[in-house]
């Protein structure tokens, strides 16, 4: 999940970092009581979860506090990319002499965080390390073991910063690097991270995103923060038949079984097991295929919930048929999401052998499962069919039959 400049500003401040004397708003009266406060020229800055806003309008600047309510007033009123504003974040004007880049980010390759750190801030990293990569330091480092200075020390000289600034940069960049420890972080960067006229260092901008499954665990600092349950923070809000299929999932505790994200295919999926749902999405696609969801279905979810999945991707429109698949490896009781998905055509008026593309989930209970589909005439597949031929075949069987099935052919 995603948090807003005004938050990630906050949560740089109670690491210890040094930041600018800020004031988040969602009014523009108070906007100019902020400005005098300050006793400066500001920047308003629009409070949005997307980028651009300073080519669409979303930063001001303002020498009175006469012009900086007149602003906000503009900026919270300005959408930008779909966004509308949650505030403005009134910050003061800084007289800046360097701009650096600090950060932490989530190495996938490596499973570790990996501090980076720049001398040239305040444009993207990047763009920074693509051209000037001598200008970039990196430092992987534990997430369990402790965290030394002196890695952060490694890091910043990396770039050929010395003395004074290094002393002063280093206290920073460790505790930017503890907290994305400490708060479930995929992202946490400083950019940029000013020295000022008096050599002093300040955090000018924060951008953070959490690990979503941590929002359990991190509680204490949502609530802190002001974000709600019902916030998802995710790049777009869920669709409808998105949030149907969260419904389907929490009807029991057993397995996973509509965890979807919506497409404008006409091919429906419910795939998965040990991470096959990307592949069989990928497989689909390799073959032509163009789904309409992409799925997660696995560890044992009851007949309900697997009947409950199937008649949610069945009744979207535009999905003619579905294809049932699993990974090479499951756990998952073939018999229990071959009833699901019979039952569900059964009760959606449709014959299971037409609307079944393909069935092949190699899992515990094979054979009984096998005999639930025979009885159907369900066309299924054991684990000598690999996830592409099966995927191949789902496709065929979907652009073979498309035409017949159209009310408004009258066939």
């Amino acid at each position: 999940m995603r948090f807003f400049e005004y938050e990630a500003r906050e949560v740089v401040k109670r690491a210890g970092i040094p930041v600018t004397d800020y004031g988040f708003t969602t009014d523009a009266g108070e906007a100019k009581a902020i400005a005098e406060r300050i006793g400066g020229p500001v920047v308003i800055k629009s409070q949005v979860l997307t980028g651009g806003r300073m080519k669409a309008g979303g930063v001001k600047f303002a020498d009175t506090p006469e012009q900086a309510e007149r602003d906000a007033a503009d900026v919270l009123a300005l959408e930008i990319n779909g966004h509308m504003p949650r505030g403005v974040l009134v910050d003061p004007k800084a007289s800046v002499k360097q701009e650096y880049y600090a950060g932490v980010v989530w190495d996938g390759t490596r499973k570790q965080p990996v501090m980076l750190f720049s001398d040239m801030g305040g444009i993207d990293i990047e763009e920074v390390a693509e051209q000037h990569p001598d200008h970039v330091g990196r430092r992987h480092f534990s997430n369990i073991l402790p965290l030394s200075e002196f890695q952060a020390k490694q890091c910043i000289a990396q770039t050929g910063v010395t003395g004074s600034r290094l002393n002063k940069l280093v206290p920073i960049l460790t505790r930017l690097a503890r907290l994305f420890v400490d708060y479930d972080m995929t992202l946490a960067e400083i950019n940029p991270l000013a020295e000022m006229e008096d050599g002093s260092f300040v955090a000018l901008d924060a951008h953070m995103d959490m690990e979503n499954e941590a929002r359990p665990r991190q509680k204490a600092l949502l609530k802190d923060l002001g974000v709600g349950d019902e916030e998802t923070r995710q790049a777009r809000e869920a669709t409808e038949f998105e949030l149907a299929g969260e419904a389907v999932d929490a009807q029991d505790h057993r397995g996973v079984a509509g965890n979807v994200t919506e497409f404008d295919g006409n091919l429906g999926l419910v795939i998965g097991a040990g991470g096959g749902s990307l592949t069989l999405f990928d497989a689909v696609r390799n073959a032509g295929g163009q789904p309409a969801n992409y799925c997660e279905i696995g560890g044992n979810p009851s007949v309900a919930k697997a009947c409950g999945l199937a008649k949610l991707v069945l009744s979207k429109p535009g999905v003619d048929k579905i294809a049932v698949m699993m990974s090479i490896v499951s756990n998952t009781r073939v018999d229990i999401v071959a009833r699901g998905v019979i039952k569900a055509c059964l009760e959606l008026g449709y014959d299971p052998a037409e609307k079944i593309t393909i069935f092949r989930i190699p899992g515990a209970w094979e054979e009984e499962g096998f005999k639930i589909l025979d009885k159907y005439g369900v066309k299924y597949a054991d684990r000598s069919v690999s996830l592409h031929e099966a995927s191949r075949l789902a496709v065929e069987a979907l652009a073979g039959t498309t035409h017949t099935n159209d009310p408004a052919s009258g066939q």
